[in-house]
C-alpha cells in the first residue's frame, strides 16, 4: 500500500489572486511601468470581493513587485532578479516548511536586531512605531495584520544600514510571517485574543530595546519572539505527527 501523502492546507482567495497576477507579471502579460487592472475590475474577473484584492496588492507590495500611487493607481515594478534566497510560497504547504524558514529567520533577524539598536536612526525607527501601530489596528478591526507583520520586521532589516539584510528579507517576503501559512493561534491551543497580546508584547519589547540603542537586549528580544513562534509549531508539529504513529 502506498503512503498517504499529507494534504496541502488550501490556499486562502487573497493568496490565489496573488499568485495569478504573480504569474502574469514573471510572463510578461503585464510589463513592468504597466498598471494593474483596477480594483473593480479584478473583483469582476475573479469574483472576489475588494478586501481580498487590497489584501492580494498589499502582498504584492510587500514582496516588491507593485506599488500604488495614490489617486493612480497600482503600477507593476521591475522584477527582482531570481536568486537562490527566493522562497516560492506555494513550496511552503506544512508545518515542517514553516518550522525550517523560522530556523532561518533567527539565524538572519537576531543580529539584523541587534544591528538596527546601534544604527537606526530617528525616521527608521519612527517607521518601526507606525508598523507596529498598523498591525495592532488590523488585528483589532479583523483586517490583513500580515503586511504590517513583515513590514516591522523589514524596517529592522533596513535600519542595519546593511543591504544584504535588507535584499534577504524582501526576497523571502510575507511567506516568512507563520500566520501566512498557519492559524498559530489554533495549533498552539491557545485563545486568539491571549495570542495576539504574547505576540504583540514580543513586538513591543523588540522595539523598546532598538530605541533605547540596546544591541543585546534587542537580540535577545528578536531571539525569544522567534524562538516562541518555533517552539509553538514544532509542539504542535509534533502533536500532529504522533497523531499518525
Amino acid at each position: 500500500m502506498s503512503t498517504p501523502q499529507p494534504r496541502k492546507r488550501p490556499r486562502s482567495l487573497a493568496q490565489e489572486l496573488v499568485a495569478t497576477l504573480t504569474e502574469r507579471i514573471r510572463e510578461g502579460a503585464i510589463k513592468p511601468g504597466e498598471k494593474l487592472p483596477t480594483e473593480s475590475a479584478m473583483m469582476s474577473e475573479h469574483g472576489v470581493s475588494r478586501t481580498v484584492v487590497r489584501e492580494a496588492i498589499s502582498r504584492l507590495q510587500a514582496a516588491g513587485l507593485a506599488e500604488t500611487r495614490h489617486g493612480i493607481g497600482t503600477f507593476v515594478l521591475t522584477l527582482p532578479s531570481d536568486g537562490p534566497f527566493r522562497v516560492d510560497p506555494a513550496t511552503i504547504v506544512t508545518l515542517r516548511d514553516v518550522l525550517a524558514l523560522l530556523e532561518l529567520r533567527i539565524s538572519l533577524e537576531v543580529e539584523s536586531a541587534g544591528l538596527a539598536a546601534q544604527r537606526r536612526s530617528p525616521e527608521q525607527l519612527q517607521r518601526m512605531r507606525e508598523m507596529l501601530d498598523a498591525l495592532h489596528l488590523s488585528e483589532s478591526h479583523g483586517g490583513d495584520a500580515v503586511v504590517s507583520d513583515f513590514q516591522f520586521h523589514l524596517c529592522i532589516a533596513e535600519a542595519t544600514g546593511n543591504g544584504y539584510f535588507t535584499d534577504i528579507m524582501n526576497h523571502l517576503g510575507t511567506s516568512i510571517i507563520p500566520r501566512t501559512r498557519v492559524n498559530s493561534a489554533r495549533i498552539a491551543h491557545d485563545d486568539q485574543r491571549h495570542y495576539l497580546e504574547r505576540v504583540n508584547q514580543e513586538h513591543e519589547d523588540i522595539y523598546a530595546a532598538i530605541a533605547r540603542g540596546d544591541s543585546d537586549a534587542a537580540r535577545a528580544a528578536m531571539r525569544l519572539h522567534l524562538t516562541n513562534s518555533r517552539e509553538r509549531l514544532r509542539r504542535a508539529h509534533e502533536a500532529a505527527e504522533s497523531l499518525k504513529a
